[in-house]
């Protein structure tokens, strides 16, 4: 049986994003209209999923955009809609613990690593966040150099900026590390 993945397109003051979902929750998130983003997920469905029927479906997404509405408005700090996570397990693990920052705060690479008890896979920490389908939601723009430094984002790094400067956070990011971003 085919699985059904339905998706919509929503505008953001970082600039379109499209979004889909599954039946069993929100699985990605890309930056760009739905003519630039459309064979992104396409790419990514056909790595991840076996047989799988894309759709628009705007309403099944509704959710997920009122949500994200609510989080650029600064009235959101936290997601709770359902996710459903494609992944390695070690992957799977390093974007769960990125749910655990919390908002305006940041946590450096090695941070994570040794939060998940894998001090020595920095490097694989951010292959991890570089693969995240879920941005914003699975806050991987919450991970920065260790040195307090802005460093890589799918996005874009102004889309990261961006993200941090709304949360309260870009201060800390670029001036270095402030004990509210340390933990």
């Amino acid at each position: 049986m085919a699985r059904v993945l339905g998706y919509t397109t929503m505008d953001s003051p970082i600039g379109p994003l499209l979004i889909a979902s599954t039946e069993n929750g929100l699985c990605f998130i890309e930056f760009g209209s739905e003519e630039q983003a459309l064979p992104s997920l396409q790419r990514w469905c056909r790595k991840t999923f076996m047989g799988v029927s894309i759709s628009r479906d705007d309403q099944g997404n509704q959710p997920v955009r009122e949500q994200l509405d609510e989080y650029f408005a600064g009235r959101r700090k936290t997601f709770d809609i359902p996710l459903e996570l494609y992944g390695t397990p070690f992957q799977k693990t390093v974007w769960t613990e990125l749910t655990r920052i919390p908002y305006g705060e940041t946590r450096s690479y090695k941070e994570i690593a040794i939060s998940i008890g894998a001090a020595k896979a920095v490097r694989a920490i951010g292959g991890a966040n570089n693969r995240n389908p879920i941005p914003i939601v699975v806050p991987c723009h919450r991970v920065i150099g260790s040195n307090g430094a802005l460093v890589g984002y799918g996005g874009g790094l102004s889309i990261k900026e961006h993200l941090l400067a709304l949360e309260g956070a870009h201060a800390a990011s670029v001036q270095g590390r402030s004990p509210k971003a340390v933990r």
